[in-house]
């Protein structure tokens, strides 16, 4: 039975990569459904999938979030996770269709949960904008800033993994991937002729794939006239490998098994020599180095596994 992924807005259901990868419930705000409903719908899911990742934006109004936390508070359940990011619109799009794609494989709902942090360093999430003056989830200089009121002016902005900013035009490009990625593009008004002939060719992209912009980039980016863009691993058997060589834990505060060192369910740190957190909360997902994670070689059968993974 797979773990369900869920997610607070249609933009964040990226077409399936390949027939397994299954599609992922969502989450309504108030304004759309009632809490009746609301818990209605979850208590369902979780008969049929047995636990729930739900993934949401940090943008997400206070509205929505308080109605998530309701529904999980009021069907007194520890088999749900609300895993809270400050990735850009397209950036989650694609996160969220990776843990999809690892939910049918053999990985345990904690597991998934905790990939979530592990698989975000992999992810390179950006745009080209028409301006930086509204920009504010990302460092901009006070020379860029000027820059922007020239007519004309596009800046290329890389959100994750590390912040970067360049003008478009000038020498260089902005630092890529090390590893063999895809890219998927969200074509707007401006950018989208850059990215695809000079930042995929920079970034050697094996393929180049559209998506449609989300709704909520505009407000994420500070201007609507922009072009999004992604690199990312797009293949499954990489991404069930990435994951089933990271040593597996037990939480010893849910006793959930994870990843890394932060639950994926109860969000407490696993430090080796000390007692982990007690506080209960979803955090903003913020990348952490692969040192964070204890590697492991994989076992004959995970090897197998990794080359047709499935059910």
């Amino acid at each position: 039975m797979p773990t369900a992924i869920a997610v607070t807005s249609p933009d964040l259901v990226l077409a399936p990569t390949d027939p397994q990868t299954p599609l992922a419930a969502l989450l309504q705000s108030p304004q759309a459904q009632p809490l009746d409903s609301a818990l209605a719908d979850m208590s369902r899911l979780l008969e049929q999938h047995g636990y729930v990742v739900a993934c949401y934006p940090a943008s997400l109004s206070a509205a929505h979030e308080r109605r998530l936390h309701t529904v999980r508070s009021l069907l007194e359940t520890d088999r749900i996770t609300l895993i809270k990011s400050s990735l850009p619109p397209l950036g989650l799009a694609v996160l969220v269709r990776q843990l999809r794609q690892l939910s049918v494989c053999d990985f345990s709902p904690g597991v998934i949960a905790s990939a979530a942090r592990l698989l975000s360093h992999y992810i390179h999430a950006g745009a080209v904008l028409n301006s930086v003056t509204r920009l504010e989830r990302i460092p901009v200089g006070l020379t860029a800033h000027a820059r922007s009121w020239m007519p004309g002016s596009q800046f290329a902005v890389l959100a994750n993994p590390q912040p970067q900013l360049m003008k478009v035009g000038s020498a260089g490009t902005l630092a890529g991937p090390d590893f063999a990625s895809h890219l998927l593009v969200a074509k707007g008004a401006v950018g989208a002729d850059w990215v695809t002939a000079t930042l995929a060719p920079a970034w050697q992209a094996g393929a180049v794939q559209e998506a449609a912009p989300p709704a909520d980039s505009a407000a994420w980016w500070g201007t609507g006239k922009l072009t999004e863009f992604v690199a990312y691993l797009p293949d499954i058997t990489v991404l069930y490998q990435l994951v089933a060589s990271v040593r597996r834990e037990q939480c010893r505060w849910c006793a959930m098994e994870l990843i890394g060192d932060r639950c994926g369910f109860c969000c407490s740190q696993q430090p080796p020599d000390e007692e982990p957190a007690t506080a209960y909360g979803a955090p903003a997902l913020d990348p952490v180095p692969p040192s964070a994670y204890r590697a492991r070689p994989l076992t004959r059968a995970e090897r197998r596994r990794a080359i047709a993974p499935g059910p």
